[in-house]
């Protein structure tokens, strides 16, 4: 007898473990990090508006690749630079750079997750919470004990019925 086990998409995946993930915050002043996702997912002027206050702590690996980003003319690395950039004229967060940038192992292996992980290790060192928008980031931190504020990222809906021929 054969039993056939049910297939879920990824979509059914991501869904189920999101569950227990928190996307509140208390406005009590504290230390916050983030990283890439949250940054060109535009999020945090987003939270500056809900009444985020205390420190921001902005990981250099976070910059090196929105500046890697913007420099192969990815939009996103631009939009996370105008991000940051907005909240140097903001007064409730303190803006802080911390962290080594990527080295070459970093960046050689960054889709095994090393460049996620020096953020995970900045998080720690300054008692942080997490903001991101990374499901993937999001679980390995809990895993570690890190308190995590995940967003989900809003999923860019394509136009039915157009078709680009070349």
């Amino acid at each position: 007898m054969l039993i056939f086990k049910k297939q879920i998409t990824r979509q059914q995946v991501k869904s189920k473990y999101r569950k227990n993930l928190s996307c509140n915050f208390s406005k009590e002043s504290k230390n916050y990090l983030v990283d890439t996702s949250a940054v060109i997912n535009k999020f945090l002027q987003a939270l500056v508006k809900k009444g985020i206050t205390g420190k921001l702590i902005i990981p250099n690996a976070v910059m090196a690749e929105l500046e890697n980003l913007a420099n192969k003319g990815v939009e996103e690395g631009f939009i996370g630079l105008e991000e940051i950039a907005k909240l140097h004229h903001q007064n409730q967060l303190k803006i802080h750079f911390h962290g080594a940038r990527p080295g070459e192992m970093h960046i050689k292996f960054a889709k095994s997750g090393e460049i996620d992980a020096l953020i995970r290790d900045l998080a720690r060192k300054y008692k942080a919470v997490l903001i991101t928008a990374d499901l993937v980031q999001a679980k390995s931190s809990q895993a570690y004990g890190l308190k995590v504020l995940f967003l989900k990222p809003k999923i860019k809906k394509q136009k039915k019925g157009f078709w680009l021929f070349r």
